[in-house]
């Protein structure tokens, strides 16, 4: 897979993504958010699952397996996962889906600050302007420009954005390198599955009459945004650098707004616009200008 297929398949992740806001914050009203967790990414690991064996089927066949070591940071992705979604989904109950959508942005330039301590390298220079222009962005998308006050679910949201920044460095690192990205699908989202429900049963109310409440909302985020989009994330990163993808999905703010747009009939307003363009125009800097750059060096040496 090209570079820019990879980015494609990211961008997708991301519109599915930004359709989910509204999904998660309606669910609240009939499940709680441990229970509506272990049951979306347990759909999610089923979807996947079929794939998932066929591919270690195929690693099989070709005399390669994947690595114990390989297996833990599966668990570990699945771990920040399900740290990241449940302090999110906590959060949304106490604020709005527009808080919740500015706050989550927050892990893009995280991502990189990560990057940068854990492995000691440096994204590309534009990155950095990058990775705030897009928090900027989706700023003015979120809130119009004006103040947003920040409520106790928002400081659920904001711990929620380290561990997303966390499970992205993850997918980037395991994905890569294991070779088994449905592999690696499957097993965060059943680690994640397993977390929601122990914390459900000792904690919440689960009752088949929840569950059956609450089944479209489980449905819609557990079939497309945990089977098809955190797929699609872990397909993607493993041709793009963790700094770019966390840009890239950062492109859920401008679909929710889109998504809102066609489907709810809501028309944003021209700082909300020039919030979308802001995010747009940071996503193709990080793409285009690093390939100028190099364009340029390579035209110095000759």
């Amino acid at each position: 897979m090209s570079r820019l297929q990879a980015n494609l398949v990211l961008l997708l992740a991301a519109a599915i993504w930004g359709s989910t806001f509204v999904v998660q914050h309606m669910a609240m009203d009939t499940i709680g958010p441990h229970v509506f967790t272990g049951a979306r990414f347990f759909l999610g690991a089923l979807v996947v699952m079929p794939l998932a064996l066929r591919e270690q089927r195929r690693l099989k066949n070709r005399g390669e397996a994947i690595k114990p070591l390989y297996f833990i940071g599966m668990v570990l992705a699945g771990c920040a996962l399900f740290t990241g979604a449940i302090l999110q989904q906590i959060g949304i109950i106490y604020t709005s889906v527009t808080n919740a959508g500015f706050l989550t942005a927050l892990y893009v330039p995280t991502v990189p600050l990560l990057t940068m301590i854990l492995f000691r390298k440096a994204p590309h220079w534009a990155v950095w302007p990058a990775a705030f222009g897009c928090v900027g962005g989706t700023y003015l998308l979120s809130s119009g420009g004006g103040a947003i006050s920040l409520q106790v679910g928002d400081l659920w949201v904001i711990s929620s954005s380290i561990f997303w920044a966390c499970h992205v460095v993850l997918v980037g690192v395991v994905g890569s390198r294991s070779k088994a990205p449905l592999t690696l699908a499957m097993i965060q989202f059943f680690t994640a599955s397993a977390l929601g429900w122990a914390f459900a049963f000792g904690t919440e109310d689960v009752t088949l009459a929840g569950l059956a409440d609450g089944f479209w909302g489980i449905a819609y985020a557990g079939f497309l945004s945990v089977g098809v989009g955190f797929t699609l994330q872990v397909i993607g990163q493993r041709h793009t650098e963790p700094a770019d993808a966390a840009i890239l999905l950062s492109m859920e703010t401008v679909f929710a707004a889109v998504a809102g747009a066609v489907f709810l009939a809501e028309r944003l307003a021209p700082v909300e616009l020039l919030g979308c363009a802001m995010i747009l125009s940071c996503v193709l800097a990080v793409e285009v200008l690093p390939l100028l750059w190099r364009r340029r060096r390579t035209a110095k040496i000759a």
